[in-house]
């Protein structure tokens, strides 16, 4: 049985790539000042065999935020301003 590779996958793959090559790292992060920072972001994983649409990366955005909103005392009923989604978190990541 072949394993699918998850966007999970397909981001821990990118980001171990990324933390130990420079020239991927920096592409990544100028990725904040395209047009279309997510599609850019995207392009450039499957440029480097980590293969991510943007249809799974909002959905995993979505999926991020709807257990975030479910986890809080109650349910809250609106997201806090200062969470950031998948994309951020990745960038965030590679500057810190």
């Amino acid at each position: 049985m072949v394993k699918k590779i998850t966007i999970h996958d397909s981001l821990d793959k990118l980001l171990n790539m990324a933390l130990k090559d420079p020239v991927l790292k920096e592409k990544l992060i100028n990725t904040e000042s395209a047009k279309e920072p997510m599609e850019e972001f995207c392009r450039i994983a499957g440029e480097y065999g980590c293969p991510i649409n943007m249809g799974d990366l909002l959905s995993l955005n979505e999926t991020l935020w709807s257990n975030l909103l479910k986890s809080t005392n109650g349910g809250a009923t609106f997201p806090i301003d200062e969470w950031a989604d998948a994309y951020e978190q990745f960038i965030y990541s590679l500057k810190f």
